[in-house]
């Protein structure tokens, strides 16, 4: 049903022409170069919304380039699940925009936004693509703009973690070709739709097997998932905080998608065998990132361990492979999108305020800075599933689905994460905000610009709607989660590629 089909394409084509056009002027002003930043990632909001609102309507779009048939072609397809991935992009791409604009990119020397546009591209190709090497080409766009953000700022720290980052990124795009290399050899085709069809035929077939546990592997180096998690921690915190933020928010979250697209479609016939692998690699994901979390005194490593530890919350409710668990997925991620990124724009704003991040160097925000406070209580309370924040909806979720499985330890883990995840989150506030300053150390007092708060401010906004109204979220989850247990509109939808003018 491919109506208004080149809606579609416009989350590549946006960012694509602005990277472009940014280009272009990256010797003028700045304040130029941000204001076409953020009217692009405004531009890109428009369209996603329009995109939910189709899909709402429709099912799932589909556009097959250039008229040509899957699976010949080159398709995208949007269902429900895509539709909020790139809606949630495009929420937190322009809430990042907006507050790099205020926080200045100096050390960028005007590349940043044009790379930031292609990662955007990046990201939004690999939500829209139904091609699993097409999935892969999207993988590479979001490497290559990623690694430069890493490195270019230049310092030792920073050149460090960009070759961490590349490394493991190459070795995940390794395992993905040699998967796509075998699947392709077993079926004569990379179309996820086509593969679904096709693989039904091969449940007992071990080599079909083997490539799900490369694609495991790929995916889950770039979702960050134990044993392949240590490259994180060890990237963003060294990242100026606009790309630390859309770094946390989006990246890792491709790989988590990558896995709930991949293993509910191409390998639907083969999830009891994935359901074994991917229930301990969440539980482990969890406890290993979250105690990570518990002994760090720097805000953005507790944050970047607590991506982990997120992590591993999704990769258990696709384990789960029931509509209520797939349903709490999608909602998990959205959520944690949100709040991730809010998180470290506030961890930006207190390194404006104080001058640095280190816990230990911190305290007595909150006499000068009530609003600071609130500010970070409601994505901290909600990270730890603080009731009536989107955090609580979400975890609650998961744990009933849980618990009508009957996966007691899966959800005594989850809930120990929970509790530890709610101490990291107190850490911050009592070092950062609650205890007095250090003796002796004079913190400066530096006044934060209103469009640094402002984007913070819309992310927290945003939490709190998902809290006070999570019945209308949950019900847009639990359609993709049909969507997902179903894939036959999908596989319709992309399929059916014999337009009129189709050669």
């Amino acid at each position: 049903m491919p109506a208004d089909p080149p809606l579609i394409a416009l989350p590549l084509v946006l960012p694509l022409l602005t990277a472009g056009i940014l280009l272009c002027l990256r010797h003028a002003h700045e304040n130029l170069r941000h204001g076409v930043n953020i009217a692009s990632c405004a531009g890109l909001l428009a369209v996603a919304v329009m995109i939910v609102a189709r899909v709402s309507d429709a099912g799932v779009l589909a556009l097959h380039s250039g008229s040509w048939p899957a699976p010949i072609g080159i398709t995208l397809a949007a269902d429900h699940l895509t539709a909020a991935m790139v809606l949630i992009t495009a929420v937190t791409g322009l809430a990042v925009a907006v507050y790099a604009a205020a926080a200045g990119t100096g050390k960028f020397r005007g590349y940043f936004t044009p790379l930031y546009q292609a990662l955007l591209m990046g990201v939004n190709g690999s939500f829209l693509t139904a091609d699993l090497f097409n999935l892969y080409v999207w993988f590479e766009v979001m490497l290559m703009s990623s690694f430069v953000l890493v490195a270019l700022p230049g310092g030792r720290a920073q050149l460090e973690a960009a070759v961490k980052y590349l490394t493991l990124n190459f070795i995940a795009s390794a395992f993905f070709l040699v998967g796509l290399g075998v699947l392709y050899g077993i079926t004569g085709t990379l179309n996820m739709a086509d593969l679904s069809v096709k693989l039904v035929a091969e449940q007992q077939n071990d080599l079909v097997l083997s490539t799900a546990v490369l694609f495991l592997v790929a995916f889950g180096i770039k979702a960050g998932v134990f044993p392949f998690y240590f490259w994180l921690p060890s990237s963003y915190h060294v990242t100026p905080t606009p790309v630390a933020a859309i770094f946390a928010g989006l990246l890792t979250k491709v790989g988590v998608y990558a896995c709930v697209r991949v293993f509910t479609l191409v390998y639907s016939a083969h999830q009891d065998f994935l359901a074994m692998i991917l229930l301990p690699i969440g539980v482990l994901t969890m406890i290993t990132g979250v105690f990570g979390a518990a002994s760090q005194f720097y805000i953005p490593r507790i944050l970047s361990f607590h991506i982990i530890s997120q992590i591993g919350y999704m990769i258990v409710g696709l384990g789960f492979f029931t509509r209520g668990a797939l349903a709490a997925t999608v909602f998990y991620i959205v959520h944690h999108i949100l709040v991730k990124t809010n998180l470290f724009l506030i961890g930006g704003i207190i390194g404006r305020r104080t001058g640095t991040q280190a816990l230990a160097k911190t305290g007595g925000l909150y006499a000068k800075a009530p609003w600071l406070a609130v500010l970070f209580l409601i994505p901290a309370m909600s990270l730890g599933g603080i009731p009536p924040l989107s955090g609580f909806f979400a975890k609650f979720a998961l744990v009933r689905e849980g618990l009508l499985l009957g996966q007691w330890a899966v959800i005594a883990a989850a809930l120990a994460v929970g509790l530890l995840t709610l101490y990291s989150m107190i850490k911050i506030w009592n070092e950062a905000f609650w205890k007095n300053p250090p003796a002796g150390d004079r913190l400066p007092d530096r006044k934060v610009p209103a469009m640094m708060l402002a984007p913070a401010v819309a992310l927290a906004a945003c939490t709190v709607a998902f809290g006070l109204f999570p019945g209308v979220f949950m019900d847009f989850s639990l359609r993709a989660a049909d969507q997902l247990m179903d894939p036959s509109s999908y596989i319709e939808a992309v399929l059916d590629a014999n337009p009129p003018d189709s050669p």
